[in-house]
């Protein structure tokens, strides 16, 4: 009979047992239906309409600063250096004295000189005198032919070595005058290579200083024909359009990344290519009132080539690298499912980069919320709002393509 008695006891253990496992089954479904509303919740990113606008076409183009002209001073005649008048680095003007040289000889050269002419013209006034004198008596048939001839000659002989000694006067004053050495142009003076005492001139035309005229500037940058060739089948194809010379710009990008306030002008391009680099040099002039560009600077050139009449870009964050490494943005689609899309890039648009294959208009481009997101998935879209421009005095009514 225990055994029995054993047997309903263990009953109601079994069932309690297995209510506590219905309970724990149904709070597990419970928990799953609570949690299964957030495994499908959309996540919002914002995305950016594709909208194609008009933009200039920017070369970039690494660049040295030069002067628009270099003035060697040199001693154009020979002396002792008495006075050097001007101060190391500073500005002059075209005229200002900038050495003398011991005048005293030249000063005695032009007294000579001034002698020889004088005594020069005397002679001449008399042999204009016997002249017209002989030529009376000639036509009163007191004079011979001869004597007419030779009263003629003599009379243009006074008056060549009259003309002779007149120019060995202009060259002692000049002389004189290059005693006294002066700038040929406005700039900056260099350091000074001779001092007072020294003596220049001996045999050679002594160096003495460089002015450089620093107002305007230019900038002296390269290209390669590869771009240029380039850049001549887009216009021929119509992919660009042909910047008018007026409204062209040449502008300067400084060390520290700023832009230079004075946009500048195109002079040339260099006809012929370096065989060693395959480039062609061009040239731009840049006002530089406040001396701010000195040369030798190292500059980047922002040079506007064309316009892009339907150019396509992007924020710079917005371009992915996928697993082979290239280039590829996010796409919403009309049902609002995320899609990866393969883009070929270009330049820099002030901080977004232009898409020169892959996008088109209207095109809904996801910028922020990368985390949150697969290709293959549903989101809710929101629109993005570019931040402020951090600097803008660098901003322009149309945004340039700026290709480096």
């Amino acid at each position: 009979m225990e055994p029995k008695a054993l047997a309903l006891t263990s009953s109601p253990l079994k069932f309690a047992a297995l209510g506590a496992v219905l309970a724990l089954g149904l709070t597990g479904c419970k928990d799953a239906q609570t949690a299964a509303p957030a495994a499908q919740e959309v996540p919002e990113i914002s995305f950016l309409i594709m909208e194609p606008q008009s933009r200039p076409i920017v070369r970039e183009l690494p660049g040295r600063t030069a002067p628009t002209r270099i003035a060697e001073v040199r001693a154009r005649v020979s002396g002792i250096v008495i006075e050097r008048a001007f101060l190391q680095g500073s500005e002059v003007k075209a005229g200002d004295v900038l050495y003398r040289i011991d005048p005293k000889p030249f000063e005695v050269e032009l007294q000579l000189q001034e002698a020889a002419m004088a005594k020069a013209a005397a002679m001449l006034e008399q042999a204009h005198q016997q002249a017209k004198r002989i030529e009376t008596l000639f036509q009163g048939k007191s004079a011979s032919q001869a004597q007419l001839e030779q009263a003629v000659s003599a009379n243009r002989q006074a008056e060549a070595d009259f003309q002779a000694r007149t120019a060995d006067v202009q060259r002692a004053r000049l002389n004189l005058e290059y005693a006294t050495v002066r700038s040929p142009i406005n700039g900056r003076v260099g350091g000074a290579l001779v001092t007072e005492g020294a003596l220049v001139g001996q045999n050679e035309a002594t160096h003495l200083t460089t002015v450089q005229q620093l107002d305007p500037i230019y900038a002296d940058f390269t290209q390669s024909i590869t771009e240029l060739s380039q850049l001549r089948r887009d216009l021929e194809r119509g992919d660009i359009e042909q910047v008018a010379p007026e409204t062209a710009k040449v502008r300067l990008v400084l060390d520290d990344g700023s832009i230079y306030i004075h946009p500048g002008k195109l002079l040339f391009s260099g006809a012929q290519v370096e065989p060693s680099t395959g480039k062609v040099t061009l040239r731009g002039e840049f006002p530089n009132p406040k001396q701010e560009l000195l040369p030798g600077m190292y500059v980047r050139v922002q040079l506007e080539q064309g316009i892009d009449s339907d150019a396509i870009a992007v924020p710079s964050q917005a371009i992915q690298r996928n697993f082979s490494g290239n280039s590829e943005v996010y796409v919403i689609r009309d049902d609002n499912v995320v899609i990866a899309q393969p883009v070929r890039v270009g330049g820099i648009i002030e901080g977004q980069r232009l898409i020169t294959e892959g996008l088109k208009k209207g095109d809904r481009v996801v910028v922020e919320g990368f985390q949150k997101i697969t290709a293959g998935i549903k989101v809710t879209p929101i629109p993005w709002t570019q931040p402020a421009t951090a600097n803008p005095a660098q901003r322009a009514d149309v945004a340039p393509v700026v290709i480096r």
